[in-house]
């Protein structure tokens, strides 16, 4: 299960995607995260799916990887149906009841839109995390923070601690991999017995996965101070973010196609 988290990584590539200015590509997943929750409709979210269904064809991402990233999360795309399958009240009669609990038809259809959000959600912010590298989405981050500077926010430091961060969760994971299959083969039991069981097994793997968390933080910064590092004033680029005539051409497609979700919360209420 661990090896199918896929949250952080990048995989390069040569597509009009990964080309695409990082900060163009932030401001359309915040704006498609956005419209994923206006969308009211089934309509809505069909039309965002087969956006990110063409998005992810256009970078070349492997079918498997969208199923390793989405593996992970189907309990919790479970429970958030089951919640809004059994407390979503309508009109009528119920379709199904036993003792307290009932399942109407708004309640179905709320959690069918509910659990697709969720999923389309997911695909759609490791769809940037894919495209994007690290050191581009640290830029990215920082200048569409540099406004806030004039208020004395330390914005390249919030933009260097939230892509290192970013970047070390799947070196986190690799890690509590490591040591899962180090205490099995210590003889250790991890994936049977009760739950207070299970949970029980799992402190002597947090000891050491903290304990190696901590020292690859302090090797990062002895490395950095190495390098000279101290912080972001008066640093200078190798690559310069400038906006070409594909990215203003992606940004007017991206518009376009996000405006058109958008109508159909006007146009389809009745569905």
């Amino acid at each position: 299960m661990l090896r199918d988290i896929t949250i952080g990584q990048h995989f390069p590539g040569n597509s009009a995607l990964h080309r695409m200015d990082p900060r163009l590509k932030l401001l359309l997943a915040v704006a498609y995260i956005v419209l994923l929750f206006l969308a009211a409709n089934p309509v809505g979210l069909a039309l965002c799916l087969a956006l990110l269904a063409a998005l992810y064809r256009l970078a070349r991402i492997p079918l498997r990887l969208i199923g390793k990233s989405l593996k992970p999360i189907l309990p919790i795309v479970a429970f958030t149906a089951a919640l809004n399958l059994f407390f979503i009240t309508g009109q009528g009669d119920p379709l199904w009841h036993w003792w307290v609990f009932s399942i109407w038809r708004e309640g179905v259809s709320y959690a069918v839109l509910m659990a697709v959000r969720i999923v389309a959600l997911i695909a759609g912010t490791s769809l940037l995390t894919y495209t994007t590298s690290p050191i581009v989405l640290t830029d990215a981050i920082e200048r569409l923070l540099k406004p806030l500077a004039r208020l004395r926010l330390p914005v390249h430091e919030l933009a260097m601690m939230m892509t290192i961060a970013l970047r070390f969760i799947p070196t986190l994971i690799d890690e509590t991999d490591k040591i899962m299959n180090a205490q099995k083969a210590r003889g250790a039991q991890l994936d049977c017995g009760s739950l207070r069981q299970r949970i029980s097994a799992l402190v002597p793997i947090l000891i050491p996965l903290f304990i190696s968390a901590f020292r690859r933080a302090e090797e990062l910064a002895m490395a950095m101070e190495c390098r000279c590092y101290r912080g972001g004033d008066g640093r200078t680029r190798l690559k310069v973010l400038r906006f070409t005539g594909a990215d203003w051409a992606g940004l007017a497609l991206g518009v376009l196609c996000l405006a058109g979700i958008f109508a159909t919360r006007f146009y389809f209420k009745g569905i």
